[in-house]
């Protein structure tokens, strides 16, 4: 794999905490940086017993040498990297990257639309549209105005921002799709729409442009093992055939996506999943103080839930 390195040491070199249970890392690897595209992801294991999961590239910087990912901790994994990953440490293994990068469709006016932490991974591809000539507007939402992160980096790279949160505190007020209906609205030439968010937020989006007919990309992540099509965990439905996401994905026609199949596959391990962050969470609560320890318990999100940040 292009991403692989014997000495197993990829190093943090900056972290940004954007809200309760989304964060930022900042990760040195030269090659992986010149290698990577808009669209693709990483495997990343934080620690030599620490699960493989599957994290969509957020932005890189071939000067730099680095890439970016933005991580949010609901489950036992992430909750794990979100207190060990800080800046001076170093991953385990960083394996990619990996995916179909996205394709350029030619379109000349497009929409981005990121929900949440999908935020992150459609700001690559709106640079990457705005670079190859098209007027890009972008519509980002989230909970609260608390929650907003990069917002300065869409309006580097879009001609138009539409900024909706669920409870009106800026922008527009409602789901991202109230963005998408107004995009359309002022613009009935657009050629194209991406979409990257919870499935709920693809699924809205595909319904919103499918009456016209608007070609509408989705980014989908189920639930992956090993990234290679090998073992068929990231199976999905589109066009009433199976592809895995891994190596035919992550970017499918959103019109053609069956969401129902996708909802009921990524909720197939949840009791193994909340059993796993529950007892991470009871070993973390026996090493500190027990106020703290009731603390950190209520706060612990539904890792099946879109939770604040994403």
């Amino acid at each position: 794999m292009p991403g692989t390195r014997k000495d197993s040491s990829f190093e943090i070199v900056a972290r940004e905490d954007f809200s309760d249970v989304t964060f930022l890392l900042e990760i040195r690897h030269p090659l992986m940086a010149k290698a990577a595209q808009s669209g693709q992801f990483v495997i990343v294991m934080s620690h030599a017993e620490g699960e493989r999961i599957p994290l969509t590239l957020a932005d890189f910087d071939r000067g730099k040498g680095t890439i970016t990912l933005v991580v949010q901790a609901v489950g036992k994994t992430t909750r794990e990297m979100q207190q060990t990953c800080q800046v001076g440490a170093s991953l385990h293994a960083l394996v990619g990257p990996m995916g179909v990068p996205s394709r350029a469709s030619g379109a000349k006016k497009v929409v981005c639309v990121g929900g949440g932490l999908g935020v992150a991974p459609v700001f690559p591809q709106a640079r990457g549209f705005k670079e190859a000539g098209a007027y890009v507007i972008g519509v980002i939402g989230f909970r609260t105005w608390k929650l907003i992160f990069w917002e300065d980096r869409f309006r580097s790279c879009c001609d138009e921002l539409i900024l909706c949160t669920d409870d009106g505190s800026v922008g527009v007020k409602g789901p991202v799709t109230e963005g998408v209906k107004r995009a359309i609205a002022a613009h009935p030439d657009i050629g194209e729409i991406v979409a990257i968010g919870p499935p709920v937020m693809m699924k809205a989006c595909a319904e919103a442009t499918r009456p016209h007919n608007i070609r509408t990309v989705v980014s989908l992540n189920p639930v992956m093992v090993d990234g290679t099509g090998m073992c068929g965990g990231c199976r999905v439905r589109v066009g009433g055939q199976v592809k895995f996401a891994c190596v035919d994905g992550p970017d499918f026609d959103g019109h053609q996506v069956d969401f129902e199949d996708l909802t009921t596959r990524l909720k197939r391990f949840a009791a193994e999943e909340k059993s796993a962050l529950d007892r991470w969470s009871e070993s973390c609560r026996m090493k500190i103080p027990p106020e703290r320890a009731v603390e950190e318990a209520l706060a612990l999100p539904d890792p099946f839930e879109e939770v604040a940040g994403g």
